[in-house]
């Protein structure tokens, strides 16, 4: 009995050890996501509060970089290439620190996310875009630190920071217009060479109609005026088990004189391979 309590206890001790208090922070994180137009856009921060306290030109300090919010850095994340104050910032993360000042803050986009707070070394070829926006004031307080997305159009958003009785906004804009009038295009115009080259290859691999794919293969060869080695090679599999064997070793020839210009030894292998087995060499 005596080893059961002695083994219970020492459990009970190990257990206490492990166990971790939960209590809500201080500055509790959020997550917004937002489609603009056809980009997907997520915003990670986390979210202090006055409390009683002055923030600009005291808690937050003017004419100094502010990690924007508290604990890590705030990030921000395109799926698309966007612009930002006259520079194009790529697709991906980007964490945004600020420079507030009494009337206009300086707002920076900068590669390096994964700090907490400000960097240790700030490094200004890290800076993909930085803005200078005004900062307007309101009639009322903002208890708790809040970033937004405002003004929400097709091809442009107004990214909006909001404290006690200041509101700054940040422009964004979108490629949407390009995406879609290209997208337009390209259906307009009908599929594209690598289009019935897909297709037709697809066709041929799942066993679905030769002669469509006979077809198409036909129509991305005629529409590419530089087919390659591998893309005649398609088309030699294609009309063989189409039954036009002669069209079959006509398109294995070329593509086997072109591996061989290519130094692709693979393709020369699989070319000379089919030729025999279509009586060709």
């Amino acid at each position: 009995m005596k080893k059961i309590i002695l083994l219970f206890s020492a459990l009970m001790f190990t257990v206490g050890i492990h166990a971790q208090i939960e209590t809500p922070q201080p500055s509790p994180f959020q997550k917004i996501e937002q489609k603009v137009g056809l980009t997907d856009v997520t915003l990670e921060y986390s979210r202090p509060s006055m409390k009683g306290r002055t923030i600009f030109g005291g808690l937050v300090p003017y004419d100094a970089i502010w990690r924007t919010g508290a604990n890590a850095n705030t990030k921000i994340t395109f799926s698309d290439d966007v612009e930002i104050g006259g520079e194009t910032l790529k697709a991906g993360s980007y964490a945004i620190y600020t420079k507030p000042g009494a009337s206009n803050w300086d707002v920076y986009f900068y590669t390096d996310t994964n700090n907490w707070g400000t960097p240790e070394n700030w490094d200004d070829s890290k800076v993909a875009a930085k803005v200078s926006a005004q900062a307007y004031p309101m009639p009322m307080n903002i208890e708790t630190f809040t970033m937004s997305f405002d003004e929400l159009k097709n091809d442009s958003v107004m990214l909006g920071m909001l404290w006690e009785k200041t509101y700054v906004g940040v422009p964004i804009k979108f490629n949407t217009d390009k995406t879609v009038t290209s997208s337009i295009q390209r259906v307009m115009n009908g599929p594209s060479a690598n289009d019935y080259y897909s297709a037709a290859v697809y066709y041929l691999e799942a066993g679905k109609d030769i002669n469509q794919a006979k077809t198409w293969i036909d129509k991305s060869i005629e529409m590419n005026k530089d087919p390659k080695f591998w893309q005649l090679r398609q088309k030699s599999l294609i009309y063989a088990k189409a039954g036009d064997k002669k069209g079959a070793i006509e398109a294995a020839k070329k593509s086997l004189e072109m591996a061989k210009a290519a130094g692709n030894n693979d393709y020369v292998a699989l070319n000379q391979k089919s030729l025999k087995e279509w009586g060709a060499m």
